[in-house]
């Protein structure tokens, strides 16, 4: 029987141990595909400043950790094309989101993983900032 497909998504700029708990998360439940945005997305979503590595970068280290099957850079600012694609039996998010507010939900059984509290590329960047 094949495994199932779980899909999660996000820009993961710095990659952080919250990352790292929800993947292991996902790699729990079946084979791991992340949708990653493309550096141009992540502008429209972050800001100007942002993302601080770009997408190559991210796709790397993302593809170096062992929970991590797959990772595919989605354009657009929402997933709801690579979901409609790849057709994953699970979506999993962090705890920040609630079912109705995950893209494709109305596609995919829809996991919240427990948010990680003190971890946040953002927070991280900021405080980074703040200590020029």
């Amino acid at each position: 029987m094949p495994e199932k497909i779980i899909f999660t998504n996000g820009c993961f700029d710095i990659i952080h141990t919250g990352h790292i708990k929800l993947l292991e998360y996902c790699k729990s439940l079946g084979e791991v595909v992340v949708g990653l945005n493309s550096d141009e997305s992540v502008k429209r979503l972050k800001g100007k400043n942002r993302p601080i590595n770009n997408e190559e970068d991210r796709k790397f280290l993302l593809e170096s950790l062992r929970f991590v099957d797959r990772v595919i850079i989605f354009f657009e600012d929402t997933p709801i094309n690579l979901i409609n694609d790849i057709k994953p039996n699970i979506i999993v998010k962090g705890g920040d989101y609630s079912i109705n507010e995950v893209v494709g939900h109305e596609t995919a059984e829809v996991k919240i993983f427990d948010f990680i509290n003190g971890y946040s590329s953002t927070k991280t960047i900021a405080s980074v900032s703040n200590r020029r």
